[in-house]
């Protein structure tokens, strides 16, 4: 695959088909496979119009990148999990001044283990999707992301701020910790996604950004929408999610905690804290929240013919 990628111009469309296999089976102990050195990861580097997709029942076990000035970059019907060492899934990340853009990341299934590795503290793997460093344009769309400690963030630090505008929607997210996403900055449209186990917290804006949260399932999560572990606080939008106040909060299995440093602000009156500022450059229509937690893990992830969600 890097071989077909380094030998092509750049431009003018490149489609690779994984057929590869990997047997997650033979990985018994995640935590000796944290303690690996970095594994092997594909780069697409300054190159634009590329797709990797995979076929129906490949696996991987090496990680993705797309870096510097790259654009057009569509990754899909992947399996990627359980990777050696501290290495992103998908990782998008601008360098050299130069920043990757308009990716669309669709229909694979990620994830690594919730074990509670030995000297790890809660950095056993790196995140699933990750993008930062001016990275921007980015679509999610029907992932299953599951049983990983820090799912993605948008912003390596807290001075790596800028207008990026980052869409999720109709993405599976189970069992996990933290970053659904980690947002610095920017702007980000959530919707139609099911976020089904948070142990930590869960859409986390900060550092100024904004969220529009809308038309989502939330379910047994701490913390689901907050601004917490940074020096300046985000804002959010809610609209039509399952949840639509206080009351609901026991129903839905749904616990608060403070955060460890000040600033910070959780949702735990259900309102929105800021309109969101900016138009949707897109035609979209909501699927009703009820529909995405009954039918939605049916079809996000990979095997799944690349199949959308229908609601009655």
């Amino acid at each position: 695959m890097q071989a077909a990628i380094d030998a092509y111009s750049g431009s003018g469309g490149l489609v690779l088909t994984y057929t590869g296999t990997f047997d997650f089976s033979t990985i018994p102990d995640p935590c000796t496979q944290w303690k690996k050195a970095a594994g092997d990861i594909v780069e697409i580097k300054n190159k634009n119009d590329i797709t990797i997709q995979g076929a129906n029942g490949s696996a991987a076990n090496f990680g993705l990148a797309i870096k510097a000035a790259s654009s057009n970059i569509i990754i899909r019907n992947m399996t990627i999990g359980l990777l050696p060492g501290s290495i992103d899934a998908i990782g998008i990340e601008g360098q050299s001044g130069k920043y990757p853009g308009y990716i669309w990341v669709d229909h694979n299934t990620l994830f690594s283990s919730m074990a509670e590795c030995s000297g790890a503290g809660d950095l056993e793997f790196d995140g699933l999707v990750d993008n930062k460093a001016g990275a921007h344009h980015i679509t999610y769309s029907y992932n299953h992301l599951h049983d990983h400690h820090k799912v993605g963030l948008m912003g390596s630090s807290d001075s790596d701020v800028s207008d990026r505008y980052v869409t999720f929607h109709h993405n599976y997210f189970a069992n996990i910790g933290s970053r659904v996403p980690l947002q610095r900055g920017g702007y980000t449209h959530l919707y139609n996604n099911l976020y089904s186990g948070i142990s930590a917290s869960g859409v986390n804006i900060r550092m100024g950004g904004y969220s529009l949260v809308e038309s989502n399932y939330f379910e047994n999560a701490n913390n689901p929408v907050t601004s917490r572990d940074s020096s300046a606080i985000g804002y959010w939008e809610l609209r039509n999610n399952n949840i639509t106040k206080p009351a609901d909060f026991s129903t839905y299995g749904i616990k608060w905690s403070d955060g460890s440093s000040s600033p910070w602000v959780n949702a735990t009156a259900w309102t929105t804290t800021a309109t969101f500022p900016v138009a949707i450059p897109y035609t979209y229509t909501p699927d009703a929240p009820s529909c995405v937690k009954a039918r939605l893990p049916s079809v996000a992830g990979a095997g799944t013919n690349l199949a959308k969600l229908t609601c009655p």
